[in-house]
Order: C-alpha cells, then sequence, then structure tokens
C-alpha cells in the first residue's frame, strides 16, 4: 500500500490501471507482484536497486 501512495512509478501503474476501469485490488496485487519481482532480482544479483537500470539485450 506504500508503494502506491509515494509518488513514482508503481503509483503511475496504479493510477494508469484504475484509469481503465481496473478493480483495485487486481491492481493492488499487481502491484505487489511487481516489487517481489523487484526485491528478489535484487537479492539473486547481489547489488543495489538501480531505478534506471536497463537490460542488456543480446
Amino acid at each position: 500500500m506504500s508503494a502506491i501512495q509515494i509518488t513514482g512509478d508503481l503509483q503511475e501503474y496504479y493510477v494508469r490501471k484504475i484509469k481503465e476501469g481496473k478493480p483495485k485490488m487486481l491492481v493492488i496485487n499487481a502491484a505487489r507482484n511487481k516489487l517481489i519481482h523487484r526485491v528478489c532480482a535484487v537479492v539473486r544479483r547481489g547489488e543495489k536497486y538501480d531505478k534506471n537500470y536497463a537490460p542488456a539485450l543480446a
């Protein structure tokens, strides 16, 4: 809930999906899933979170 209250990309995602007519709980769960995936990726790589990370395309 905190992630969608703080100005950032998750809040923008939440607002955009609500305007599209999606149910609030569906959007909250999707934002929660995005946050969990980010945390897991940071732990797996063992690096600090980089807000501007862009994966290298092969």
